[in-house]
């Protein structure tokens, strides 16, 4: 198709993917080309020993077999499963492209499953000539049924084979339920060596960020090396290859400046030997270890702020005692010897990049009784008016790592508790939603954070149904859009047409903008409006259609309705469910103004929404919106738009003549 002179207009292209009938499958991206690059130019397949990790080999072997073309690439976490289900499905399509002239298209499955413990196969993408990758490590523990959802896509995957598509699915070490069956089992390649971490940096620094020349910082000790390389003694044999990829991405970042291989290398260890060694230095010295916790969370903020942050954090008053107050190291050398940097009055961790979250991990996990004062404190210190008030988005950033280091639900829910406490400003609220979206995409973590979330959809507290809302309104959607609506669909059944409400209708309206999601999100809502009749659904109906924000979507529905019945019948029908729920009879009223709107500056098809809204006069002509619609409202002047659709609409002869009575007279009004 092509179009000219549209400089000014937007064209619209809807009836193909605008169904009413199928499911809208999983959302899909292409493979991250950095990913890529890995398998293509710095592929490892050699371990420690430099024997083979035939993991891959594996993987190839199952796709490329008699069976289904689907490999589960099962083993324990820091095995190099991903990058080796990556490199097997490169290795097909490169079969596949000598085959065809063309190579397969790569992309990652999202498993956005509308309930996660129940995984629907049936909505697993289908696209011919495709290789697909499926990462449900973190959550296949979790499957109700593994057998079941095993044996599914084991299914799944003999339908690929008709397409010239392959699966790769990587598990973790025991959730594929291998021993249920033969063809169950034949599908596996088992991770059970890793890729030597020493030869992946290597490789990484030389093809993946072109730096050959600081290959000598790993070198080890050989007849070949005068010196071990600074960075040598950073990786072992049971490093995962993950941290090796880090290490060299860090090692290639070094610059010129002094101290910055130093500063590098601590940064990859996490500080472990300065952290250690503060924490020996000061076994018995609490003020000093208080004064630690305070500086890295009000980091950049004076002495005498982050002193009173120790002493709050102690439970103790000032000193009043001026013998104890001259007795003792400076406030400034007591800072220094904890690692901080004080220039002038201000306090600073930032020369020391994870320095402050290495001392939190330490403390969380050797100390943990500290847990609840802590995150007590940390309450106390960000309320507004308090010195860490200006500090949240650094405090939550520290606190969301620390929570996904160590997969602790505990540290996201007192970021949570943060949204009823204190500030209510929406920017706030926008800043813990960034967090909690952040949290709810972690690997291991992430399902209990979406849980989180959906628990947090049905609370009773606008300030959190609305914080969801914005979650659901950004990154998160992308993602898991199926999980997003569902979370969106709780919110909108609040009694009262509260900010969540509204916050969620801007939500819904803004995922379904988003390229190809139209489909998915229409479909989701018909349902919730007509088959469960939820007031979310009447909500979420009236407010997706509606052209003043943004007639896009009105304008892709109308399309659709155009070239095909059951769509139109749709519009009809949703219109008919909304308009017997008085509870959205002020929703009603306006959408109808605005259509009539629209229909009279030709945003949309005049004809078709005047016959769509024919349909919905006859059946409801008494109900309140349709009524001030079609007779008007005693002390409602109606613009001109509604009054000639009022016109256009067709009635029974003997109220036709009621209206021509009545019109005149409410137009003047």
């Amino acid at each position: 198709m092509t179009a000219s002179g549209n400089q000014n207009s937007k064209i619209i292209m809807a009836a193909g993917p605008v169904t009413m009938t199928s499911k809208p499958q999983l959302p899909v991206a292409d493979i991250p080309k950095a990913e890529l690059d890995v398998v293509r130019l710095a592929w490892v397949d050699l371990d420690w020993r430099d024997e083979r990790v035939r993991t891959a080999d594996k993987a190839i072997v199952r796709l490329n077999g008699d069976g289904p073309p689907l490999a589960v690439v099962a083993g324990p976490a820091g095995y190099g499963k991903r990058t080796a289900g990556i490199r097997a499905l490169w290795e097909v399509s490169k079969t596949a492209e000598r085959g065809r002239d063309t190579p397969l298209q790569l992309r990652e499955i999202r498993p956005d499953w509308e309930r996660p413990g129940s995984p629907d196969i049936s909505v697993l993408p289908d696209d011919p000539g495709t290789g697909y990758l499926l990462d449900v490590a973190a959550e296949i523990g979790s499957w109700q049924n593994p057998d079941n959802v095993a044996e599914q896509l084991v299914s799944y995957a003999e339908e690929l084979r008709q397409l010239g598509s392959f699966l790769v699915v990587i598990a973790d070490e025991h959730g594929w339920p291998e021993a249920a069956s033969g063809t169950l089992a034949r599908v596996v390649a088992r991770a059970t060596t890793r890729p030597s971490p020493q030869l992946v940096a290597k490789r990484h620094l030389e093809y993946v960020h072109g730096k050959p020349d600081r290959i000598r910082w790993l070198s080890t000790a050989s007849a070949e090396v005068e010196r071990v390389g600074d960075a040598a003694h950073l990786l072992t044999d049971d490093s995962r290859p993950a941290d090796a990829a880090r290490l060299a991405a860090s090692l290639a970042a070094v610059d010129d400046s002094p101290g910055s291989l130093k500063t590098a290398l601590g940064t990859f260890q996490q500080w472990h030997s300065d952290v250690q060694n503060v924490f020996k230095a000061t076994e018995d010295n609490p003020d000093d270890r208080a004064l630690l916790v305070s500086a890295l969370f009000l980091n950049n903020k004076d002495a005498l702020t982050i002193q009173d942050g120790a002493r709050a954090l102690l439970d103790e008053p000032r000193e009043t005692s001026v013998r104890k107050i001259l007795t003792g190291p400076d406030l400034t050398t007591r800072l220094e010897r904890m690692g901080a940097k004080v220039t002038g009055r201000t306090v600073t961790l930032d020369h020391k990049p994870g320095y402050a979250g290495a001392v939190l991990l330490r403390l969380w996990q050797q100390r943990a009784d500290i847990h609840p004062p802590l995150l007590s404190w940390l309450d106390t210190i960000t309320s507004p008016r308090e010195p860490g008030a200006d500090r949240l988005a650094a405090i939550s950033d520290l606190l969301v790592e620390l929570a996904v280091a160590e997969n602790d639900i505990r540290v996201i829910k007192q970021i949570h508790a943060w949204i009823d406490h204190g500030d209510n400003s929406a920017a706030h609220r926008k800043l813990i939603a960034e967090v909690l979206t952040v949290a709810a995409e972690a690997d291991t973590l992430g399902a209990q954070v979406r849980t989180l979330l959906l628990d947090s959809a049905q609370d009773a507290s606008e300030a959190v149904a609305t914080v969801v809302a914005l979650v659901c309104q950004g990154a998160f959607a992308e993602h898991y859009p199926r999980q997003a609506l569902v979370r969106l669909r709780h919110i909108l059944d609040r009694p009262e047409p509260d900010a969540a409400v509204r916050t969620a209708q801007e939500a819904l309206r803004d995922i379904a903008a988003r390229e190809g999601q139209l489909p998915r999100v229409w479909s989701t809502v018909i349902k919730w409006a007509t088959q469960k009749k939820h007031l979310a659904g009447h909500r979420a109906f009236l407010s997706l259609l509606d052209p003043r924000v943004d007639p896009y979507v009105l304008q892709v529905m109308l399309a659709a309705a155009e070239q095909k019945k059951d769509i139109k019948e749709a519009l009809v029908e949703g219109w008919s469910v909304a308009l017997t729920d008085t509870r959205v009879d002020a929703e009603c009223r306006e959408l109808l103004a605005a259509w009539a709107q629209a229909r009279q500056t030709e945003q949309v098809p005049h004809e078709l929404v005047t016959e769509i809204l024919n349909q919905v006069v006859v059946e409801h002509l008494y109900s309140t919106p349709i009524s001030a619609l079609i007779f008007g409202e005693p002390g409602v002047a109606n613009d001109e738009a509604v009054i000639e659709l009022r016109k256009d609409l067709r009635l029974p002869a003997a109220l036709s003549s009621v209206r021509l009575h009545t019109a005149p007279e409410t137009a003047e009004s």
